[in-house]
This record gives structure tokens, sequence and C-alpha cells, in this order.
């Protein structure tokens, strides 16, 4: 059962003039990704096709996911009157699928496949939490606090049939962490940077994954601040069956933020970069 639905949620506060031009195009990204969760309902439908109550829990799960698109799509055309949300995902719905028909986790073990969704939670949590505390949009803060307290559920949801699989299927520790691990390092796969060139880029305009990766990342790992990544370090910690909190943590959380930094101003390089190569053709034109 949904825990909110649109309506409760004051549009009418909508106020433009604290409208952040750096998060629109993020939340039109977000937006996408998050309608997009019915495929991955099916997909672990499938892996799962002999476990009723999960398979339950992922539909319930796929409702939410498609309604943080919902939101985070009307959100998007009150700041952008021009886009529309139907459109860019039709778009994003045919350039980029995942394998439904997928009989067994791609993680090599339901374990895994679980851990994987909670890294997913884990990023999808903090993110929407630093988005939120960055806006001062106010329906947009409304709307992040709300998608990220779901979020945090949905960790909690895997986390524990994550504990269920684990008694059964034993999965030591270094393949745990090596599914966490690869489930991070696809943060920047096609998913994201995809969902970037249909949500704010025209039709006609050739998708460059680099190009994309480099405009969401550039921009989105701005909001973020330390307590954020300590937050969602312990998160990580506790699905590989490590201690949430302690000396271990604190230094993999201090690691993290200075990554997360150094990749932050490389992206932002290339946005510069770009933004200068463009800058000729713009005043050729004018």
């Amino acid at each position: 059962m949904k825990h909110w639905t649109l309506d409760q949620i004051a549009w009418d506060r909508f106020d433009p003039s604290k409208v952040d031009p750096e998060i629109v195009p993020l939340v039109k990204a977000a937006a996408l990704v998050e309608k997009n969760g019915v495929d991955y309902a099916i997909y672990l439908n499938n892996v799962f096709g002999d476990d009723p109550d999960f398979r339950q829990a992922a539909d319930n799960w796929a409702v939410e996911e498609v309604q943080h698109g919902d939101a985070l799509g009307k959100w998007g055309e009150l700041a952008d009157p021009s886009w529309s949300f139907d459109d860019a995902f039709t778009r994003y719905r045919a350039g980029y699928k995942i394998d439904v028909k997928a009989d067994a986790s791609i993680r090599g073990s339901r374990t895994g496949e679980l851990i994987a969704r909670c890294m997913v939670e884990t990023g999808t949590s903090s993110y929407y939490t630093a988005l939120g505390e960055s806006t001062e949009e106010p329906v947009l803060k409304q709307v992040c606090k709300l998608i990220a307290a779901d979020e945090y559920r949905h960790f909690k949801l895997f986390y524990d049939h994550m504990k269920r699989y684990l008694a059964r299927e034993k999965l030591s520790f270094p393949k745990r962490l090596r599914v966490a691990a690869g489930r991070i390092g696809e943060s920047e796969d096609d998913e994201l940077s995809f969902a970037y060139h249909c949500g704010n880029e025209s039709a006609d305009t050739p998708y460059s994954h680099e190009r994309c990766v480099a405009g969401y990342m550039g921009r989105a790992m701005g909001f973020y601040r330390f307590r954020h990544i300590e937050r969602g370090m312990g998160m990580v910690f506790k699905s590989i069956g490590l201690e949430p909190r302690g000396r271990l943590s604190d230094l993999a959380a201090k690691g993290a933020w200075r990554l997360l930094c150094w990749r932050r101003d490389r992206y932002r390089q290339a946005l510069a970069r770009a933004a200068n190569e463009n800058a000729p053709a713009t005043r050729a034109a004018a």
C-alpha cells in the first residue's frame, strides 16, 4: 500500500523563483528512471518465481517507484512548462531496456540480487535526502523528503529478504563485497546517462554517454555533503555484514567522500570544456 499519494503534495505552493536551474535536469532524469520501475519488478518476479511473498513485495515496491517518477515528472513540468514528461519517458523506454525475461539473477545468486537492490536503495535514499536539503523550492523539498523516506523503507525491505536468503545460500563475504562494489560502480552506466539525454536533450541530438554522464554526475555530486556519504556507507556496511558504525566505516566514508569530490571535479571540468567548445559555435550562429 502506498504511504502517500500525489494529491497529498502541496502543488499550489510551487515557487518558480526558488527553482535551482542545476537541479531541474537531475529531476527530469530521475523521473524517467523511477517511472521505469515496472520493468525491474517483472525481472524480480522472474528471478524469484517460486517466492510469492517476495514477488508481492516487489510488485508493491514498483508501484511506489512509479509514483516517485510521476511526482518528479510533474514537478519537472512545473519547473519547465515546455517539457513533456510523457514524451521524454516514451523516448527513454524506446532506447533503454533491461532483460525482463531473465530467469536467474545477473548477480549469480538471489542473495547477491538483494544486496544489489540494497545498494540501489542506499544510493537513492542518500540522493533524494541531499537534493531535498539543497533545494529551497518547497514542493520539491516535500517530494524529495517523501521519496527519501520510501527509499529507506525499500532498503529495509530488501535487506530483510536478503538475510532470509543469506541463511540458505551462505554467500561468502568476498562475494557479497564484490556484488556491492560492482553495483555501486554501475551508477555511471547508461541507465542514468540515457535518462539525462532523454530528459534534457532534443530527440535529434545524438546520444553520447560521455557527455550525458558528465552532465548528470557533474551536477548531482555537487549536492552531496559528507553526512550523506557517511550515512550511506553505514547502510552499505550493514548490507554486506559489517558493523555499520565504527572505525572501519568511518575510514571508508572519508575515503568515499574524497573519491566523490575528485570525481565531481573531473566531471565539472568536462562540463566546462564542453561549454567552452560550444561557445564559438554559439557566437557564430548569433
